[in-house]
């Protein structure tokens, strides 16, 4: 029987980098850069944020050095596979005026050159799976995201440290990569288990020299899902989504708006919002002009806006709106809750509003 894992040392994983760049494949991997973990591309593993911890809570997010020599002992930074699918601003087409007045538009084709992405998290997976199905699964397609689907080759790696904001075994969606990935790392003390969970992934490693895992490294695996797994955040126990149905006159969303300062980084970096906004922008010579979408946020006055009337003009109107549409009415439309305990949405709000203790705070509460 042919074994699911693999064993390569740690030295080896420079090997794996550059089988991904012979191979065509312009690689994004995790990196420090303004004293947090960002996604860019990746041309040596020196580049790789080695020895790193992040330490995350309410507000908070800071990189420190750690006490081990591993590349992935850190949970997650701001974004990382979102970006690479769904542009935060990108041109549509483009609208010209001829010296006789007469107008055309123009539709660029759709580009993307082969993107390996390495240290994807099982969070982010599980955001991409729902991208997937808002993108590529209804019943108008969307040609730039599946382009760049197409071309995109996932490399993951198993969750061993989860920040103190993480919460993603209590929605499901983690500490360890399940499916949706191309190959999969668990990153032990002497080196990787690597695993292939698609046929491309099993042509990258066959490029590999790669050892037979051992038992020992089977339960120090096992030993690191169990200890990713002890989160100190979770979804409260009750029906979330019928109960925020019966809490859209509660006192309690002007509480949370007193807090929230409607900013858009929630939006910002969720991995599963998709809002856009779309707008021309005209050129200089006075006869084209380009238009464009870009990234938006239910947070704006701006969102819900029609025909003079601002339909959600106040802050509490505006957090509801993302609350039961992320973890109620979601389940309408793609069959689950919008949310992957990822955590962002706790480190990155900048006075600190934790969205779990936002949810449990309904569990004793009756709607006005």
């Amino acid at each position: 029987m042919k074994p699911s894992h693999y064993f390569f040392q740690t030295d080896q994983l420079a090997q794996l980098l550059g089988e991904l760049q012979d191979r065509g494949y312009i690689c994004i991997g995790p990196q420090v850069r303004d004293g947090a973990i960002v996604y860019d591309e990746l041309h040596s593993i020196k580049q790789l944020p080695r020895g790193v911890n992040d330490a995350q809570a309410p507000g908070r997010y800071s990189l420190k050095t750690g006490v081990s020599l591993k590349f992935f002992d850190w949970a997650n930074g701001a974004q990382a596979i979102k970006p690479l699918l769904f542009s935060a601003r990108e041109k549509l087409w483009q609208s010209r005026q001829s010296a006789d007045g007469k107008l055309s538009f123009e539709t660029p084709e759709p580009r993307s050159k082969p993107i390996a992405i390495i240290a994807a998290r099982a969070c982010d997976i599980a955001a991409m799976k729902i991208q997937d199905q808002h993108f590529l699964q209804q019943t108008f397609v969307d040609p730039y995201y599946q382009v760049r689907r197409k071309n995109l080759l996932i490399i993951a790696v198993n969750c061993a440290r989860p920040a103190d904001t993480c919460f993603c075994h209590s929605s499901g969606d983690g500490p360890f990569v399940d499916d949706g990935a191309d190959i999969v790392l668990t990153e032990l003390e002497s080196g990787f288990l690597i695993e292939a969970q698609s046929t491309q992934g099993e042509e990258l490693l066959a490029g590999l020299s790669l050892q037979d895992c051992t038992e020992q490294q089977l339960e120090e695996q096992a030993s690191i899902k169990a200890g990713a797994s002890k989160q100190k955040k979770q979804l409260p126990k009750y029906d979330i989504r019928l109960r925020l149905r019966h809490e859209l006159n509660n006192d309690f969303w002007h509480e949370i708006a007193a807090k929230c300062l409607s900013c858009g980084n929630w939006t910002s970096v969720c991995p599963t919002c998709f809002c856009h906004s779309e707008n021309d922008v005209p050129e200089l010579d006075g006869k084209s002009s380009g238009h464009y979408r870009e990234w938006d946020s239910c947070f704006t006055q701006g969102h819900s806006y029609i025909h003079g009337i601002t339909i959600r003009s106040e802050t509490s109107q505006r957090y509801r709106q993302w609350l039961t549409h992320k973890f109620s009415s979601w389940h309408e439309q793609y069959g689950r809750s919008g949310c992957v305990g990822c955590g962002r949405c706790i480190s990155w709000c900048p006075v600190g509003i934790d969205v779990t203790e936002m949810l449990a705070n309904f569990e004793g509460r009756r709607g006005v």
